[in-house]
């Protein structure tokens, strides 16, 4: 079976260095109060937790032998004391610390979506959506223990197993040496456990990548699916995907269980060379309270120990995700605002194309040389063969794209000297892809315009001829519709999308294919509308009905990259060039349909 975009893994284009550490620590710096509060409730929770062992050492050696039960109380509630001060600095820790990790998680998951909204067209047509949707979701929330947990718990052991050797050191230094034999073995075995972890992590989130890009592809496709019956097809490829998703994790967390168990090993192997050495000389150079006191220690040092190790662990996992966010944060956007770009100020609607040359790759030009006038408040119809280069001239004028050769200008202004925000918000532009929110019908058509208030909204539903549906259904304008607009048909969609550009009063008009799904009856009428609404404003129209084109004041016939004729509707009849053949075979296509 050939094999899709979606079950493909995706190579990274540049691999992971410590320096992007850098990067994420931009996102905790903002953070850098309450984290310092955090990590004094820590290390407090921490000297406090020093104490016990301590206490019981004193216990044992001094007061129980001397029979002083005045001093064995008082110990004792210092004890209580010490144990209710952990209660507290725990029960605050965790609540900071959480509630720092997932504001962190909000800002990196904003950056990754702001940014998002900047990539071209080109970014989102050459991969599939769920794998780009699990890297603003999933992969980030990967991140979420690490942040929340990880990384104030990874200081506040450091300075646990600091503090913790500065009482061992002060009680015994012999058996402080002792504790510390076996820590070269733990070095070695996370030097040879790391990279193939990493390696191992970097799989998984490629297979985990191709799974929800495939149920993502699976859902959007589902009416296709059920039409042609391809059920138990999309069943086997799904099978076969989460398979490898299953294996590589199992793959994954075997590389990753090393550590833990190698840890606790080690620090079990300590303890018992500490009994052994201890025992050896008790009642030589070290007493029973001190014995004790030390095993308690050893607890203490080992288990920051192993949660510095699991922290490695966590962190060694998350590069591999980190990979994979930073790469798509590090995309440059093809089109975006020039170091000096000037604001556009309002326009009048005037434009021309200057020599302009444009092609997608390198050898396959898809305008060659387009030059043209058009004056305010003209309407122009692109008509042509599929491919010739109609909605290639509207994307270069709205700067989806950018020429490469000549100029694009807007009432005398090259469109890649403004900025893209002041050159797109006075235009308003209609795909032949309609595309409804999920929401209501109000917000969707107050998109491109959120001041507008609901007169404002309805007399633009009025004028494309969409109020008439809107009003008969359920809650009028405030009813609420699926996403992509799955419970309205087709032709209801492209109203709405015509309703929510007209509303934003663009001096430039785009209606691309604008009318495809409307029928002739619902045209005629929104014909009416158009005539009047599109007076003193400058449009484009690409429409294959040329009877919707008819009374535009110029219409450009482009094949092969370039305007073949241009006129009027009755100058292109008279002609009987390519524009006079294509209206005939569409005339004479309806007399048969007739």
């Amino acid at each position: 079976m050939a094999r899709n975009k979606f079950d493909v893994d995706e190579e990274l284009e540049q691999e992971f260095n410590w320096s992007h550490y850098k990067r994420l620590a931009q996102y905790v710096k903002p953070y850098k109060s309450p984290i310092l509060k955090a990590l004094f409730v820590i290390i407090l929770a921490n000297v406090a937790g020093m104490l016990g062992p301590y206490f019981t050492k004193i216990a044992i050696d001094e007061v129980i032998p001397q029979g002083n039960l005045t001093l064995l109380m008082q110990l004792s509630v210092f004890f209580l004391i010490s144990l209710l001060v952990i209660g507290w600095c725990m029960r605050y820790r965790i609540y900071a610390i959480t509630e720092i990790g997932q504001d962190i998680l909000k800002d990196m998951r904003y950056s990754i979506f702001e940014h998002l909204q900047r990539l071209p067209f080109s970014y989102f047509d050459n991969r599939p959506h769920g794998k780009i949707l699990i890297r603003v979701v999933n992969y980030i929330n990967t991140l979420s223990d690490l942040l929340s947990n990880g990384l104030i718990n990874l200081i506040s052991d450091i300075f646990n197993v600091i503090i913790t050797l500065v009482f061992m050191f002060f009680i015994d230094v012999k058996l402080t040496l002792y504790s510390l034999l076996l820590l070269p073995i733990l070095f070695v075995m996370v030097m040879v456990i790391k990279n193939k972890q990493r390696k191992a992590y970097q799989v998984l989130s490629n297979k985990q990548s191709n799974l929800n890009a495939y149920i993502h592809e699976s859902i959007s496709g589902i009416k296709i699916t059920q039409s042609f019956a391809r059920e138990e097809e999309n069943y086997q490829i799904f099978n076969e995907v989460s398979e490898e998703y299953r294996t590589s994790w199992m793959k994954a967390v075997k590389v990753q269980f090393l550590l833990w168990p190698g840890v606790q090993n080690i620090s079990v192997m300590t303890t018992c060379l500490i009994y052994f050495v201890g025992i050896r000389q008790l009642g030589v150079d070290v007493t029973t309270g001190t014995l004790i006191a030390f095993i308690g220690y050893i607890n203490n040092f080992w288990n920051p120990v192993i949660n510095i190790g699991n922290f490695y662990n966590s962190l060694i996992t998350a590069t591999a995700y980190l990979e994979r966010i930073f790469e798509t944060m590090d995309e440059v956007p093809d089109i975006q605002d020039e170091p000096d770009a000037q604001i556009l100020p309002s326009i009048k609607g005037t434009v021309d194309f200057e020599h302009v040359t444009f092609r997608y790759e390198e050898g396959k030009n898809i305008l060659n040389d387009v030059s043209f006038h058009i004056s305010q408040g003209q309407s122009i119809a692109l008509v042509g063969p599929t491919g010739a280069g109609k909605t290639t001239i509207i994307n270069l004028l709205s700067r989806f794209y950018d020429v490469n050769e000549g100029s694009v200008k807007v009432d005398g202004f090259d469109v890649r000297e403004v900025t893209l925000s002041s050159l797109r918000t006075q235009m308003g532009v209609m795909l032949q892809d309609t595309f409804v929110f999920s929401g209501t019908i109000l917000d969707n058509i107050r998109y491109g315009k959120l001041d507008a208030t609901e007169e404002e909204v309805i007399e633009a539903a009025k004028v494309v001829r969409a109020h008439e549906f809107i009003k008969d259904l359920k809650d009028g304008y405030h009813t609420v519709v699926e996403e992509r607009g799955s419970t309205l048909s087709a032709g209801q969609r492209q109203l709405i999308s015509f309703a929510r550009a007209l509303l934003a009063d663009p001096k430039i008009l785009i209606l691309d294919e604008a009318t495809s799904s409307i029928d002739t009856k619902t045209e005629e009428l929104l014909q009416e509308g158009l005539q009047q609404l599109l007076k003193g404003r400058t449009s484009f129209i690409i429409a294959h009905r040329l009877s919707t084109i008819k009374n535009s004041s110029q219409i450009f016939y482009v094949e092969g990259g370039r305007i073949a004729e241009a006129g009027t509707h009755d100058e292109l009849m008279a002609q009987r060039g390519l524009y006079h053949h294509l209206y005939q075979s569409q005339y004479d296509l309806l007399q048969v349909t007739d």
